[in-house]
């Protein structure tokens, strides 16, 4: 019996409003290859790309440690990193509330795979909150406190030069191969695209000061497919 290598799959891709504030999510059905390894997520990702581009979207960043651009490696949770050298996967896992534990801080000083695995993480309860810096962050909307998070580190000193290059470079939309919306909610490439819509709108400095409220006025999560958006006549 031959072993199936290729099969098909649907993966999102998210596309920035760059004439209103939000993200639009387009679904793409592709090719997908078999495997673990990063050379197997590498020809997925390909052929993700590919499907996006024959829709439009030609210039598209993979952002994760999967990422064939370099660009897309430096800007995934895994490396993207803080002014005290902490990745973003650290930071986000360390600030998890439980209401038998945490936050665990100590998940800042290991990788950021062990960080993401921690039993602990699984064994303490249901989450109540994230708490970041003595300041607390709500488990709603999804995403809010990981966009947040994000943001801040994108935009801190350390990543000035590669802030001005992604900005630069004018990506129309983003993915992350390893990311399945029936497993997850937090995604860098749906927070870059959230990034690039709040800067180009000249935003970004009230998300990062009060993020709840702007979520609130602007409805920022309400998931946006390109025909409602062009139902409102605000893109594409």
């Amino acid at each position: 019996m031959i072993k199936k290598t290729i099969g098909r799959a649907t993966r999102p891709i998210f596309i920035p409003n760059r004439d209103g504030v939000g993200v639009i999510e387009k679904n793409i059905e592709f090719d997908w290859h078999m495997g673990m390894s990063a050379e197997v997520r590498k020809r997925s990702v390909r052929c993700l790309h590919q499907e996006a581009q024959k829709q439009g979207f030609e210039q598209i960043l993979e952002a994760s440690s999967k990422s064939e651009q370099a660009m897309g490696i430096q800007l995934s949770a895994f490396f993207l990193k803080s002014i005290r050298g902490f990745p973003v996967e650290n930071l986000f896992q360390s600030s998890k509330v439980f209401k038998n534990g945490g936050p665990y801080r100590d998940l800042l000083f290991v990788t950021p795979k062990e960080a993401k695995k921690d039993n602990r993480l699984k064994t303490s309860g249901p989450m109540v909150k994230f708490s970041f810096n003595q300041r607390d962050f709500p488990l709603e909307p999804k995403s809010l406190f990981y966009d947040w998070l994000y943001a801040n580190v994108l935009f801190s000193e350390r990543n000035i030069e590669l802030r001005e290059q992604f900005f630069n470079s004018k990506f129309d939309a983003f993915s992350d191969i390893e990311f399945n919306p029936e497993k997850s909610f937090s995604c860098q490439a749906r927070t870059l695209a959230l990034c690039v819509s709040l800067y180009e709108n000249d935003m970004i400095k009230a998300f990062m000061e009060d993020p709840v409220s702007l979520a609130s006025q602007f409805n920022l999560y309400k998931k946006l497919s390109i025909k409602q958006n062009q139902q409102l006549g605000l893109l594409i």
